[in-house]
């Protein structure tokens, strides 16, 4: 089939050759309306279609896989925490008490079950858990530690450290290596135009 060509220029797969069943992985039009889902989760489905070359039917029927094979996991809008008072984040290293798994899902339950706990994370070395804290300041901080922190189940010890400033955050995951390898080059400069 001759690929068409949508009033942006860009080539547009014809929807017969678009409504072939899907594969078990990725393919390039996958990988662009991940990246641009990431960019902007706001989009209508035309908008996606025209960024990635589909037209919309079966843009919209991508978008609905991706979903259910459970990539894309949600959409939320990103919020500034300095704007709406959290000024302070902090980053706690966690280490449990006791190694076994009835104490560490008792350690994970608890930390589930903390507003103020935005992440969390095993981790390896010293330390079980890495979590990341926010709080409107250094004397919430400082309470919350003791009435929340230093009272979590099976806990020996506690590291914190404070965010002096942001460098990078609320980053996109990056999608190149999910190019098929072909695809590679094509990728790239698609990325690069962005």
């Amino acid at each position: 089939m001759t690929p068409k060509r949508s009033s942006s220029g860009k080539t547009r797969r014809s929807d017969a050759e678009a409504d072939e069943p899907h594969g078990a992985g990725l393919d390039r039009y996958d990988v662009a309306i991940l990246r641009e889902l990431q960019a902007d989760a706001r989009l209508t489905n035309t908008e996606l279609a025209a960024r990635i070359g589909l037209s919309a039917a079966p843009t919209w029927r991508r978008v609905k896989w991706l979903e259910a094979q459970g990539y894309i996991t949600g959409y939320r809008a990103e919020i500034d925490r300095r704007r709406i008072g959290l000024g302070v984040l902090a980053f706690v290293r966690v280490d449990a008490d006791r190694n076994n798994a009835e104490a560490t899902r008792a350690l994970e339950d608890a930390i589930r079950a903390l507003p103020e706990v935005v992440s969390a994370h095993y981790i390896s070395g010293t330390g079980t858990f890495e979590l990341q804290v926010v709080a409107t300041d250094l004397d919430a901080y400082s309470r919350w530690a003791m009435d929340k922190l230093f009272t979590l189940p099976n806990v020996k010890d506690l590291h914190t450290s404070f965010s002096l400033g942001d460098v990078k955050s609320g980053a996109a995951l990056p999608l190149r290596h999910l190019w098929p390898p072909a695809e590679h080059q094509a990728g790239a400069r698609l990325a690069d135009q962005r």
